[in-house]
Parts: C-alpha cells; sequence; structure tokens
C-alpha cells in the first residue's frame, strides 16, 4: 500500500469544488441612509426585509446597521409583532 501525497495545488482545486461555511453577507439597506430618524412599527414593508424567512429578526452582521439603529428596529418589530401587523412566526407548511 501506497499514499498518495498530493501537492497544495492539487488540494487547492479539490477545495474549491466544496461548499465554504461562511455565509455570504446579506447587506440590506441602512435606515439612516434613507434619513429617518426612528424606525417606524407601521411600516411593515422595511420591517420584513429585516426578518428571516422564519420571522427572527436578522443580525446586525448581515444587514450593515449600527447599534442603535439595530435596537430601534429590535423594538419596532416587536412593537409590529404585538398590534399583529407582522408574524411571530412564520408557518412551513
Amino acid at each position: 500500500m501506497s499514499k498518495e501525497t498530493t501537492t497544495s495545488k492539487e488540494r487547492r482545486d479539490r477545495d474549491d469544488k466544496f461548499q465554504s461555511f461562511q455565509r455570504p453577507h446579506m447587506r440590506v439597506a441602512k435606515v439612516s441612509e434613507k434619513g429617518r430618524r426612528y424606525v417606524d412599527y407601521k411600516d411593515t414593508e422595511t420591517l420584513k426585509k429585516l426578518l428571516s424567512n422564519n420571522g427572527k429578526i436578522l443580525s446586525r452582521r448581515r444587514t450593515g446597521i449600527s447599534a442603535m439603529e439595530q435596537r430601534m428596529v429590535a423594538r419596532a418589530v416587536k412593537r409590529a409583532r404585538f398590534m399583529a401587523l407582522l408574524p411571530f412566526v412564520t408557518t412551513a407548511v
């Protein structure tokens, strides 16, 4: 039995075929770029862009918003859920 040695080029070519575990950054739209001072809970179209398919609030890393804007988004989403403008979770059928 002989072991085959692989060169770094062969290893790199093989690694390119497989999927990496790093997700692509999904930048939505910054809130402050649109000239808004706060996030309105009644603006459900904008809030839906900041939610995942399951209804979770996307992280700052995925959306590209600041910490203060993330807190405003979280507060607005929670208010919209309470007022039944947004669902708490989406049903997968």
